[in-house]
């Protein structure tokens, strides 16, 4: 008989707990997602998007979700089964939290067809759904100590992982700016001096970002190691992924159709500003 209320009360506490997270998770879609939801590129591009390329990014963004939910999920992640229900409550969470922000602000009105209607919602689900699951990283009480009490955090993490999490932040916030003429337009203003200035500046950020500045989880150099080989390993590697990541948010979004290879590296650098930083910011909170 006690067995089975301490089984009952542990199953109440694990439901109890995925309700949290469900909630941290729509307040961390609402958080990290809102600024695109309320951005007028992002609408239009619902109109005329390339609907494979919108495919492939919906696609590609569930493994990504996947492997995210593995780290930090709505609760403690034992599994990959546990792992993948996360990912696809994540993706669930940023269309409808995606579709309910846009109904409400009156951009999925009558006078726009069904398919453009579900690539609207398409599009910005991926921003909302990587916010639901950073809900549960940034919203959530927890510390780190505790965290890694419940074996849930580490400490120093391996290679592929930090280099996925950077990939994660690059992601996330080029989905932010990729969408705008902005980007375009300092692309054909700005010369080959303002590039390789934006490059090293990049670079010098997300090095200074991780092991200068001190920030809450910053990274420390070993004991022995010099500036230089963490810069090799780990930030060049990094800003060679938020470029990477700017060509493909910048090609996903038709900002690289009908131009020249340099106005294209010149747009992969610009967005590559906020990409790199998004990837070093990523490596401190995740």
């Amino acid at each position: 008989m006690v067995t089975a209320i301490n089984r009952r009360d542990a199953d109440d506490d694990e439901v109890g707990q995925f309700l949290i997270g469900l909630a941290r998770g729509t307040a961390g879609a609402l958080l990290f997602a809102l600024p695109m939801l309320m951005t007028m590129e992002m609408w239009f591009l619902g109109l005329y998007a390339n609907s494979w390329r919108l495919l492939l990014l919906c696609i590609l963004n569930l493994p990504l979700l996947l492997l995210l939910a593995r780290r930090i999920g709505f609760e403690n992640i034992h599994s990959w089964s546990q792992a993948l229900r996360d990912a696809i409550t994540a993706y669930g969470l940023g269309i409808a939290v995606s579709a309910a922000v846009l109904l409400l602000f009156g951009i999925l009105n009558d006078q726009i067809t069904a398919s453009n209607i579900v690539a609207k919602i398409a599009l910005q689900s991926v921003p909302a759904s990587i916010g639901a699951l950073l809900g549960r990283s940034q919203l959530g009480q927890h510390s780190d100590a505790e965290d890694e009490e419940e074996g849930e955090y580490s400490g120093e993490t391996g290679y592929l992982h930090e280099l996925f999490m950077m990939v994660v932040g690059a992601l996330f916030l080029s989905l932010n700016v990729a969408p705008t003429e902005e980007m375009i337009l300092i692309a054909y203003k700005v010369t080959p001096y303002h590039i390789l200035a934006l490059c090293l500046l990049s670079i010098a950020i997300m090095h200074g970002f991780v092991y200068a500045l001190h920030f809450k989880g910053s990274h420390q150099l070993h004991e022995g190691q010099k500036w230089w080989q963490s810069l090799i390993r780990f930030t060049l590697p990094g800003y060679v992924i938020a470029i990477a990541i700017s060509i493909y948010t910048l090609w996903t979004f038709e900002r690289l159709d009908h131009t020249s290879l340099s106005q294209i590296m010149n747009a992969a650098v610009i967005l590559g500003v906020p990409a790199s930083i998004g990837a070093a910011s990523a490596r401190l909170i995740l």
